[in-house]
């Protein structure tokens, strides 16, 4: 399984990269509008300037019109060729089962299906080390996840232990 790290916090997604753990970034405006106010197009731009794989950036949840979506996204794909466009899915009225995202989304699908395109299985928003495991029994072929949930996945008490007593054993041995 691929990972993603799900932020825009660049100090984080280059953490991330340097460990050689992931594929590619998920961001989306919450997660940019807490990195300074700066705008989405600087921020997924510097993104692209530090991981070479695909790159997230989400048309806003305020277009509420399939050609704005449309629009959007051919904007953000400009950025670099790494960018990956998510369409909101719960644009417009909640209560309304045709809504534009879905609509687009449908027509994406139908596309994709004639040009014989394969996707992949993405399980988002995983926040914990255990739903890593989950997702990948379930055949997820990417996890979306926080830099903090990368971290705990490097560490359990029990490889702690492990280590320890390798040294142990080894100081017996061999002495220091």
């Amino acid at each position: 399984m691929k990972f993603f790290v799900d932020t825009a916090k660049i100090e984080d997604i280059k953490k991330a990269n340097e460990m050689g753990v992931i594929c590619g970034v998920t961001t989306n405006p919450s997660l940019i509008a807490k990195e300074g106010g700066r705008s989405q197009e600087d921020v997924l731009k510097e993104i692209a300037s530090i991981v070479d794989g695909p790159i997230s950036g989400e048309v806003k949840a305020t277009t509420v019109d399939a050609e704005g979506m449309i629009a959007e996204g051919r904007e953000i794909a400009k950025l670099h060729e790494n960018m990956v466009v998510k369409i909101p899915m719960t644009v417009g009225r909640l209560d309304d089962i045709s809504q534009p995202g879905i609509d687009l989304i449908r027509d994406i699908a139908e596309i994709f299906s004639v040009h014989g395109i394969e996707t992949e299985i993405i399980a988002a928003s995983v926040r914990n080390p255990i739903h890593v495991t989950d997702c990948a029994l379930a055949g997820a072929d990417i996890a979306t996840v926080p830099y903090g949930v990368i971290e705990q996945m490097t560490k359990h008490p029990l490889t702690d232990i492990g280590i320890e007593k390798f040294q142990k054993d080894y100081i017996a041995v061999f002495g220091e």
